[in-house]
């Protein structure tokens, strides 16, 4: 078992936290993409590479892009692990504005939760709020430390696909259930894919171009009771 890290955007984590996410997409590598070529023999079929490695680098083949995708979904290592693995979300947090000059404590910035100090070096601050120790007066989510991180998540299936193929129960298991309110500055009610196209394209991705994806599928842990600081 392997204990990666995963970012997440306060909205994001909200769903998590709400039990409203249980699966994430992420693009895949340009040369992961199954792309249609041509066999010695003369005959079409569709290639991806599934691991790039001067020695031990190899492909997958499928006779449809489907099948080739499904190649890669069950040989290639996806880089965020494979079902049985963990992954410890980084969140933004950002410094607690009512504390005095003296003490200044610790926020998560999606709903302005205090950050626990968890398995601490010293027993007695574990589960007390930490202390504001950074430069800024916001930590971007790619700087958590792990022993900051609040949420731990098991990684339960692994699949790779076009995003388009996504339904409106996929939307939901997003954590993107639409709603007014849940586009800034849409005055409708937004549908459930609305909703993730929004939220796709607002982390710089291209809902239109219709990239092909890892999904990643899971079910939330407590991290307090599984991690010892030995691990990630």
């Amino acid at each position: 078992m392997k204990e990666l890290p995963i970012l997440f955007k306060g909205e994001m984590v909200r769903a998590i936290l709400a039990g409203r996410k249980t699966v994430t997409r992420r693009p895949l590598k340009d040369w992961q993409i199954p792309t249609e070529d041509l066999t010695q023999e003369g005959r079409m079929r569709w290639s991806a590479i599934a691991q790039r490695h001067p020695r031990y680098g190899f492909c997958v083949f499928g006779g449809t892009e489907s099948e080739c995708a499904q190649e890669l979904a069950t040989f290639a290592p996806c880089p965020f692990g494979k079902p049985g693995d963990r992954l410890w979300v980084r969140e933004k947090t950002e410094i607690d504005e009512l504390t005095s000059d003296a003490v200044i404590l610790s926020r998560y910035a999606a709903d302005r939760a205090p950050v626990l100090y968890s398995c601490h070096e010293d027993p007695e601050y574990n589960g007390s709020v930490a202390h504001w120790d950074y430069p800024r007066r916001s930590r971007p989510s790619i700087h958590m430390q792990r022993w900051a991180s609040r949420i731990l998540l098991e990684i339960t299936a692994v699949r790779v696909e076009r995003l388009h193929q996504m339904q409106t129960a996929d939307y939901q298991a997003e954590g993107c259930h639409g709603g007014h309110g849940s586009i800034p500055g849409y005055i409708g009610n937004a549908t459930p894919d609305e909703h993730f196209h929004h939220v796709w394209d607002s982390t710089g991705g291209d809902w239109k171009g219709n990239p092909w994806v890892w999904v990643i599928e899971f079910r939330r842990i407590h991290s307090g009771q599984l991690w010892d600081g030995r691990a990630g």
